[in-house]
């Protein structure tokens, strides 16, 4: 097809596409070199492509060449186009470059040419259909439950915490992947659901419509400048969704002590709620009998309000409590290893 000098080397493309890309989903160029080469190789027969290819009139030979082989057939000017998997092929372009730094042949021109790409997110796909086959073929995993994995979902995202804490990038990294193995799974266990299957699409589809519904700024008409106008936003759209009959309802009662506080004390704020904080003992505002404390101390529920009374204080500031005490709990940490003399 190439009208070209026959002392001309030729060309070899070397053409790649994404497995997470609905085969026959290739970019224009690549459409357009493989219909203008001379010929175009396959090294699998099975490769996704190739349907696609011979309902488009293009003629794939099945080889696997060699790198002399290859350059040989370029000779003459002509275009050789070989479909490789995503990575590429190693053999075949560490033989070219053996080849070409030989100095003993003239090389044809050697194009990579990406014939489709990864969308961001694209590597989804993977965790999704790893996680697919860990659920069939692994006997621990195969009999987990929601109930069995929940414990793992909060020492992940501790250990999320800890690492931001940290300023660890590598732990951080880690650390999500290991958060979202926890979305991944619970997904994958409710498709199996035999009354409300759900899929990890479905998950997806629901945290994408929550995200527009709660973004008006940004998906709808409404605008804001602040960061404040956004809270605002946000606070009118989940009263609207949830519905709720309390300020509290939604606040999960099993979260660390000093956060639900926290969280109780900034509902009651959002609402404008001028609720007295209990002051401990019978008859203390909201406050039960000192004898509900667990450790059987008379004073040990005078303490639970005095970290109540902290924590409400700490997130009217804009103080994450949790974090604060964290912080202060690393420097005692490292106090104590200082006087081990293990610092």
């Amino acid at each position: 097809m190439n009208a070209e000098a026959p002392g001309d080397p030729g060309r070899i493309v070397l053409l790649t596409a994404s497995h997470r890309v609905a085969p026959g989903l290739l970019s224009w160029p690549a459409w357009q070199t493989l219909r203008a080469a001379d010929r175009v190789l396959c090294p699998e027969r099975d490769n996704p492509q190739l349907p696609f290819l011979r309902e488009a009139g293009v003629t794939v030979e099945h080889t696997a060449p060699v790198a002399e082989e290859l350059v040989d057939a370029c000779a003459g000017g002509r275009t050789v186009v070989v479909l490789v998997g995503g990575e590429g092929d190693r053999p075949l372009t560490d033989g070219l470059a053996g080849l070409g730094g030989s100095g003993r042949v003239r090389m044809p021109d050697l194009e990579l040419l990406p014939g489709s790409y990864d969308l961001p997110g694209a590597r989804l796909l993977d965790v999704v259909q790893v996680m697919d086959q860990v659920r069939a073929g692994c006997p621990w995993t195969s009999e987990q439950t929601h109930r069995s994995l929940a414990k793992y979902a909060i020492e992940e995202m501790y250990e999320l915490v800890e690492a931001i804490e940290d300023g660890d990038r590598e732990a951080l990294r880690e650390e999500l992947g290991d958060v979202l193995l926890q979305v991944v799974f619970h997904a994958r266990v409710a498709q199996e659901d035999e009354d409300e299957p759900f899929s990890v699409d479905e998950v997806a589809a629901t945290l994408v419509e929550k995200l527009i519904h709660r973004h008006p700024h940004i998906f709808g008409d409404e605008t804001a400048e602040t960061a404040e106008d956004v809270h605002e936003h946000w606070l009118r759209t989940k009263a609207v969704e949830k519905q709720r009959d309390s300020v509290t309802d939604g606040v999960p009662l099993g979260q660390p002590g000093l956060a639900l506080a926290a969280k109780l004390g900034g509902r009651a704020r959002s609402a404008g709620l001028d609720v007295p904080l209990p002051t401990g003992g019978p008859g203390g505002p909201g406050g039960p009998d000192d004898s509900v404390d667990g450790g059987g101390s008379d004073n040990g529920i005078g303490i639970g309000y005095e970290l109540l009374a902290l924590a409400v204080a700490a997130e009217r500031d804009g103080v994450d409590p949790e974090a604060a005490l964290r912080a202060a709990a690393r420097t005692y940490r490292d106090a104590i290893r200082a006087a081990e003399g293990t610092g």
